[in-house]
């Protein structure tokens, strides 16, 4: 612990109490690792306020006495955005306890979220008042509000509904110097320059601190249907797509699988079946879903859909989940790719985008192509078709040491891939962000337009570089007060 970081601590705790710092190694310890294990940081304290002004008075505090803060919320992150620098540089700032859902207008369709909120909490008090938030994913019962913001996180109902910037009507935020941004009033019109909630959504804490945002809600579900089907390529389940979206706007999800993966998740994934008999070499999951009684229930449409598709071969085989628990059931498969990659030894996992349309083919010839050059590795994507989405995993060759793996062989297969996503008009980051994992090869593959924008914003608002240090985009050091 160095002496600024001594008086920083003593500081908060004459400030906010004792309940806002955490020192003791067994609390700091879970929340010093990334959810897939591949980075490990260090700090003396967590720093853990329960209000906006108190995030306020630490940020003032830290920036005073010259020390790094890491904002944190549930760190279910994939990119190592909210791990702390493994030299102990920086504390940890927890938004864990602003978990107060402020107010919910069903008849705004809005509701204010403090940073701290847990997304399946959030699920349950709009459903409780007759509306839903339209964004979920898999760690949706640990990750909280604030983080999904700073992330700009898309999940599985992107296809209807869009990312987390267009959820967002308004941000609240502590920005470097300790002053409050209060941009949670929902305006349709405000034309005074610069928007800086959208500046901050997607920023990953590096431009200040998310303390509650107002969030858009739609009516709730009414009914639901998921079927599971069985197609023999991207590109027919591509054409699937189509063919159910020109039909109707019912469709809010549309995930491909590979039959390898849904083999790991069997595997390795206790409870689990697969939902359709005989092999497939691709597989579709879709909701459709309905807000009005009065509409035809999403069963009947999926069935009605769905069987000519059969009949005229664009589909090999289909279900319809028969109950709440077999759609849980099917969803758990998707849900459970990640947890079943990582019980089946080292990957490198990218969280890419591509036009829609260079999707299906994006996804075959990436991985063939990866497996010739990397002997022994075997590549694999799945995603969220309808947004260009995908998921493209690239496992190490079987008895490989993990370590030098990750060492030698993963930055290289990382560059490669990330060279075919350029060569295809494509982002290397979709969903998950930059974090410390994806640094260099955004400033590797970014013009240098974009790099010097990036860090002109950086430096105007953070110019000594305390808030998330390492993370998306990094300064030349300049010295601080201590």
């Amino acid at each position: 612990m160095t002496p600024a970081q001594s008086r920083l601590i003593d500081a908060v705790r004459t400030a906010l109490g004792p309940k806002a710092v955490l020192t003791d190694p067994a609390d700091i310890e879970p929340w010093l690792h990334d959810w897939r294990g591949r980075y490990h940081g260090t700090t003396p304290a967590i720093l853990a306020p329960d209000s906006r002004d108190g995030v306020a008075a630490i940020v003032a505090l830290a920036s005073d006495h010259g020390v790094a803060i890491v904002p944190q919320g549930g760190n279910t992150g994939m990119v190592g955005g909210a791990t702390p620098p493994a030299d102990g540089s920086a504390l940890i700032l927890s938004l864990r306890r602003l978990n107060h859902i402020r107010s919910l207008s069903p008849a705004d369709n809005l509701v204010i979220a403090e940073a701290g909120v847990i997304l399946a909490d959030l699920h349950a008090a709009a459903l409780a008042q007759g509306r839903r938030f339209p964004l979920t994913l898999g760690a949706r019962g640990s990750a909280t509000i604030g983080g999904l913001v700073s992330t700009n996180a898309g999940g599985t109902q992107v296809l209807r509904f869009g990312t987390m910037r267009a959820l967002v009507a308004g941000v609240e935020a502590v920005l470097p110097d300790g002053s409050i941004h209060d941009g949670l009033a929902a305006l349709k019109k405000d034309n005074r320059g610069y928007d800086l909630d959208q500046l901050l959504i997607g920023a990953e804490g590096t431009l200040g601190v998310i303390t509650a945002a107002t969030l858009r809600l739609v009516p709730a579900i009414a009914a639901r249907a998921v079927a599971w089907v069985g197609v023999a390529s991207p590109e027919v389940a591509l054409n699937l797509l189509r063919r159910l979206e020109a039909a109707t706007q019912a469709v809010e999800s549309f995930e491909i699988i590979p039959a390898d993966s849904l083999n790991l998740v069997l595997h390795h994934i206790p409870g689990t079946r697969a939902p359709l008999d005989g092999n497939h070499p691709w597989h579709v999951l879709i909701e459709a879903v309905a807000t009005d009684q009065a509409a035809e229930p999403p069963a009947a449409l999926l069935e009605r859909l769905l069987a000519p598709a059969l009949a005229d071969g664009l589909a090999a085989d289909a279900v319809i989940a028969a109950s709440e628990a077999q759609a849980e059931a099917f969803w758990r498969l998707r849900d459970s790719i990640s947890e079943a990659e990582r019980g089946a030894g080292p990957a490198v996992q990218h969280d890419i985008s591509v036009p829609v349309a260079t999707m299906p083919r994006f996804m075959i010839e990436a991985a063939a192509a990866s497996e010739a050059a990397f002997p022994g590795t075997h590549a694999s994507a799945f995603g969220h078709l309808g947004d260009g989405n995908v998921h493209f995993h690239v496992r190490a060759p079987i008895g490989i040491d993990p370590a030098r793996w990750y060492a030698e062989d993963a930055p290289r297969v990382t560059r490669f891939v990330n060279d075919l996503v350029v060569a295809s008009g494509g982002s290397i980051s979709a969903e998950h962000g930059i974090g410390q994992m994806k640094l260099g090869e955004l400033e590797r593959l970014s013009s240098p337009a974009r790099m010097a924008t990036l860090r002109a914003i950086k430096r105007a608002l953070d110019p000594h570089g305390l808030f998330n240090p390492g993370k998306l985009v990094t300064l030349a050091p300049t010295p601080a007060t201590p």
